[in-house]
């Protein structure tokens, strides 16, 4: 898990710093629910490590789960959004 904390910040630090999104090349993508409104695109490296870009349709936040058995208890959780005055948050629990 701690890898993935330090990818998720890798990943979004550039995007949300820069001012100019960074574009990795991830060659695997799906929509995750029937309204196309969740799409994830991914990738991993020669060293396994994962990458993730996740758009969303939203009011202002997201949360995003990784889980071995797909249920909730136990999973590895994702939140992040902007808050009223523009700033954005990011959280890995």
């Amino acid at each position: 898990f701690s890898r993935i904390k330090g990818l998720l910040f890798l990943l979004f630090l550039p995007c949300f710093c820069s001012g100019q999104p960074v574009l990795p090349l991830l060659h695997f993508s799906t929509f995750l629910d029937p309204s196309n409104m969740v799409y994830l695109r991914w990738d991993h490296d020669e060293h396994e490590l994962m990458m993730f870009e996740l758009q969303v349709h939203t009011t202002g936040w997201v949360a995003f789960g990784f889980s071995p058995h797909g249920q909730l208890p136990g999973s590895d959780i994702v939140i992040g959004g902007i808050f009223p005055n523009g700033s954005i948050y990011f959280s890995v629990s």
